[in-house]
């Protein structure tokens, strides 16, 4: 079984049958309106050092399981201008059991053919949406169906309550997408049944 938890901006919770990943765990009252972090995980990942994607002390870690999934980290650039305005990005791939999950990070740049090769066909793509510090949403829809992504998770967005101001709110992005389907929790089952969408959480 796999679920992922949105834990609030880009940081992500996914539980992999028994194997926990915190992904970009943000510093405390880093992000306005945001919950602290303080999760338990087998492993924790950070696309970048900013603030609000590096906090991995607030995660605790417990050892000795076995990830049910191969790790793939791929280089990318936090701006359109080869990393000199924001510096580097990591996306990360999980894949595993027949299933893909790419967690996009501060992605800012476009792909190369290698790197839309690598992700295309993905079961879950979790992506930054809010433009300013990231790829405007135009362009990370662009890259969605460039990739073929079957679920696509939104983040790093504003809304009322929480989000740095800079930020567009989700209804952007969701205003450029068919099947978008908005949930009622923060957490969403990934099953090879699924069909396929833009799976606005609720915080």
């Amino acid at each position: 079984m796999i679920q992922i938890q949105w834990l609030g901006h880009s940081c992500m919770k996914i539980m992999w049958d028994e194997y926990t990943v915190v992904i970009d765990p943000f510093a405390d009252g880093y992000v306005p309106g945001l919950r602290n972090i303080r999760e338990k995980a087998d492993l924790v990942l950070c696309s970048h050092g900013h603030g609000d994607h590096n906090a991995a002390e607030l995660v605790q870690i417990q050892k000795g399981k076995q990830a049910p999934f191969e790790l793939l980290k791929i280089s990318t650039c936090h701006d359109d201008k080869n990393g000199t305005l924001r510096g580097m990005n990591t996306v990360f791939l999980l894949q595993g059991s027949g299933f893909k999950l790419v967690h996009m990070g501060d992605i800012g740049c476009p792909l190369t053919k290698e790197q839309v090769d690598l992700l295309k066909g993905a079961d879950v793509v979790m992506t930054p949406v809010g433009g300013f510090y990231t790829a405007e949403p135009d362009v990370i829809k662009g890259m969605m169906d460039e990739m073929k992504a079957k679920v696509v998770i939104p983040m790093h967005y504003r809304s009322e309550t929480f989000g740095f101001d800079v930020l567009k709110p989700v209804s952007v992005y969701a205003g450029l997408c068919g099947n978008v389907v908005r949930y009622s929790e923060d957490t969403l089952e990934i099953t090879k049944e699924m069909k396929p969408q833009t799976a606005i959480l609720t915080y």
